[in-house]
């Protein structure tokens, strides 16, 4: 099976972009331990191709994919990842955090995820997809954070395959394509911020959700400068961001905390992993330098991977609060979130295709 040429590009342009220093590490353990450079080339459904510098030259690396063979785009994420863990272990080295077994690797968005998914559809439900994973023996329990993001890691993958995100990631879409998905972020947080601020005033939550956090002003400043003074008369949402702002305000009115932080954790996590990517990607197609892109700036919140160690932190301790089968309609939760985030993407895709 070979993956189209859109593929390829949007995972060689992903690896080359923003983690040369994984595919340098990839190609010591594999083959050339006195690399000093390495660039992905591409990719079929046995193995990775890498073109390698070092002392004698430049050389071809294939190396076969620890899951191989290979058939859908979202498993192309996951075998890099692991062919990543897989070189730190060889060579002695820690794993980043980001790139934990199991984990997703661009949203992106979301949740831990890097948009770099990218970003199929789900429905709109939760999705009765199996309960957390168990521990190894002897390991002692997950810590939760963990059993979410290893839970909803199938969701994450799937959220990134959508076509209109995998536009953006590549650097090919419009900028009217970036405008509309900013839109739709403004519905988005307009329902998550108003839910958020149960998280705020409840102790055993409130780390979760700091001042710096909130996104809501720095969607205004990006919409000004993207659509002028009246952006708020030309903005619409679709059908999925209307449904997924139902879905927080419902969570909310019940009072449900876990259930709020289950959309939080996928939205801001995103926005602080893969969505960093995405900023990245927009201002160097458009040249946008602050305005536009306000919306990923996160600079007052300090140290961004600190953060997201303190935020793993506390979903750990609400963890240890919960019963099991609290854990587990949590964890639908965030799997809802994913789904909602797809259908957006395919509804953007769809107002796309119409207006043509």
């Amino acid at each position: 099976m070979n993956f189209d040429a859109a593929v390829i590009s949007a995972v060689t342009g992903h690896m080359n972009d923003d983690h040369r220093d994984d595919s340098l590490l990839i190609a010591k353990a594999f083959g050339y331990p006195e690399a000093t450079a390495s660039t992905m080339l591409g990719l079929d459904a046995q193995a990775g191709l890498w073109r390698v510098t070092d002392a004698s030259g430049e050389h071809e690396l294939r190396v076969e994919w620890p899951g191989a063979p290979i058939t859908e785009r979202p498993q192309v994420r996951r075998q890099v990842v692991e062919l990543y863990n897989a070189a730190c272990e060889k060579l002695g080295v820690p794993a980043r955090d980001e790139h934990a077994p199991a984990e997703q690797a661009a949203h992106g968005g979301h949740g831990e995820h890097g948009h770099g998914n990218p970003h199929g559809a789900h429905p709109h439900g939760p999705h009765p997809h199996g309960a957390p994973a168990a521990p190894a023996e002897g390991d002692g329990p997950k810590p939760f954070s963990r059993v979410v993001r290893e839970s909803s890691w199938s969701d994450h993958s799937s959220s990134e395959g959508a076509n209109f995100m995998e536009d953006i990631m590549r650097g090919v879409a419009s900028k009217q394509d970036y405008i509309d998905l900013v839109a739709q972020h403004y519905f988005m947080y307009e329902a998550l911020e108003e839910a958020s601020q149960l998280l705020a005033a409840d102790p055993a939550y409130a780390d979760l959700h700091p001042a710096a956090l909130v996104r809501l002003g720095t969607l205004e400043v990006d919409l000004e400068h993207l659509l002028g003074a009246n952006w708020r008369e030309e903005i619409r949402p679709v059908p999925a961001s209307a449904e997924y702002a139902a879905r927080i305000r419902e969570v909310a009115a019940e009072g449900w905390l876990p259930g709020v932080v289950a959309h939080h954790y996928t939205r801001y996590l995103g926005d602080l992993s893969g969505g960093q990517i995405i900023a990245k990607r927009v201002a160097r197609q458009h040249g946008f330098e602050s305005a536009g892109i306000e919306f990923y700036n996160f600079a007052s919140l300090g140290d961004l991977k600190a953060f997201k160690e303190t935020y793993r932190d506390g979903l750990d301790r609400i963890g240890e609060t919960l019963g099991e089968d609290e854990q587990q309609r949590m964890i639908e939760e965030v799997r809802t979130a994913y789904s909602f985030n797809t259908a957006v993407f395919v509804d953007l895709a769809a107002q796309k295709a119409a207006a043509a």
